[in-house]
């Protein structure tokens, strides 16, 4: 069974930081690809970070200097590191893992998600 459970969101308040985690199970992890992101009510889900299987990162610029992501193989999980955080930043995080060369029933898998709540 494929599992990506997300930990490590709370409340916070602006300027502060928070480190993400998501735990994967059930993939060969170094083959994939691992993402943030998020989505606050009334809006989309929006791409926050990737981090390619050889270890090159992307961000959104809204948290670019910010943010950074990060994985570990050995431990088969991604972290997402945040500082300086925005009340803006509120969101449900969801952590995603997907590989190009896989079948499309094996190529995307998705967390259940963590709460990040930034108060004013």
């Amino acid at each position: 069974q494929v599992q990506l459970v997300e930990s490590g969101g709370g409340l916070v308040q602006p300027g502060g930081s928070l480190r993400l985690s998501c735990a994967a199970s059930g993939i060969t992890f170094r083959f994939y690809a691992m993402g943030w992101y998020r989505q606050s009510p009334g809006k989309q889900r929006e791409l926050v970070a990737t981090i390619t299987a050889g270890g090159s990162t992307n961000y959104a610029e809204s948290v670019k200097g910010r943010f950074t992501i990060s994985r570990d193989n050995a431990k088969n999980t991604v972290y997402l590191q945040m500082n300086s955080l925005k009340p803006e930043d509120t969101a449900v995080y969801y952590c995603n893992a997907h590989c190009g060369g896989c079948p499309s029933a094996l190529r995307d898998y998705w967390g259940q998600g963590t709460q990040v709540t930034v108060s004013s």
